[in-house]
């Protein structure tokens, strides 16, 4: 290891981490590895983190020993704080002096709903900064060999959830703009409702044969990908979420590109 390399850290210019203000933080798809330079700064300076379920251990033995570790995952189908509290909890804990690190998986602004969050802190006054993290649908699938562009496939890529506030497929959601945006649609938080979603797609044009492939739990020791076609989607088995699944010509690159392999794998810092 290359100690004074790494020394630089100590004298970064990095922004200061107020008594009193709220970091929303992303925290990558994996291990510590995927964490920017800003969060892994975070997260020496907090006085309390409260995280999401899908942040990595390894993420949070970073910080140190002292640092308050509050648990406010949200998983779909389990129980889970609900939304506002977690915000509340953020806005009392920064009333009370506290560097408060709001650390999310991937990007909080992907799907994570840091807006959501943020919008409160600025209602009650509160002082905020957004550290932006590598998204599952982004990094996470390029450890699955999946570019979601090629300049032979698609210029275009779509980003769609697949499922609202309620825990039920988007009802506001128009499939056949969707169907038709772009050759490769990256579909979060879709496992749970994906015949029904496919069904819309494939009423809405979309051809049975494309290629689908999810990519669960990206990223991490327990990857696992499923390659079928949008057809065949209501006959999958149970599939370990989180997961995220794409839709489109992309797949085609897999097999040459999957360099992640077992013993890469082994390596906690991705």
């Amino acid at each position: 290891m290359n100690e004074a390399h790494f020394a630089r850290l100590d004298t970064a210019d990095f922004p200061v981490f107020e008594p009193g203000t709220v970091w929303l933080v992303g925290a990558g798809p994996g291990g510590p590895g995927l964490l920017t330079m800003l969060a892994f700064y975070a997260l020496g300076q907090a006085d309390v983190i409260v995280h999401d379920a899908l942040v990595s251990p390894d993420i949070l033995a970073l910080a140190p020993p002292h640092v308050e570790r509050i648990h406010a995952g949200k998983r779909g189908g389990k129980p889970s704080p609900k939304q506002t509290d977690i915000t509340l909890r953020l806005i009392e804990l920064a009333q009370a002096g506290k560097r408060v690190l709001r650390l999310k998986g991937g990007d909080p602004f992907m799907f994570g709903r840091g807006g959501e969050e943020a919008e409160g802190l600025v209602r009650a006054g509160i002082a905020f900064r957004i550290v932006p993290g590598i998204s599952s649908g982004l990094g996470g699938l390029a450890y699955a060999g999946l570019p979601i562009t090629h300049r032979d496939t698609n210029h275009a890529v779509l980003f769609l959830t697949g499922h609202d506030e309620t825990g039920t497929v988007p009802s506001a959601v128009n499939w056949p703009a969707v169907a038709g945006a772009a050759p490769v649609l990256v579909m979060f938080m879709a496992v749970k409702h994906l015949p029904l979603i496919a069904a819309n797609l494939l009423a809405a044009g979309r051809g049975p044969d494309e290629a689908l492939t999810l990519v669960s739990r990206a990223a991490t020791p327990q990857q696992h990908v499923v390659e079928t076609t949008l057809g065949a989607a209501d006959t999958l088995a149970d599939v370990p979420t989180p997961a995220i699944v794409v839709l489109g010509p992309v797949a085609r690159y897999r097999n040459s590109l999957d360099w992640y392999v077992t013993e890469a794998r082994k390596h906690v810092f991705g």
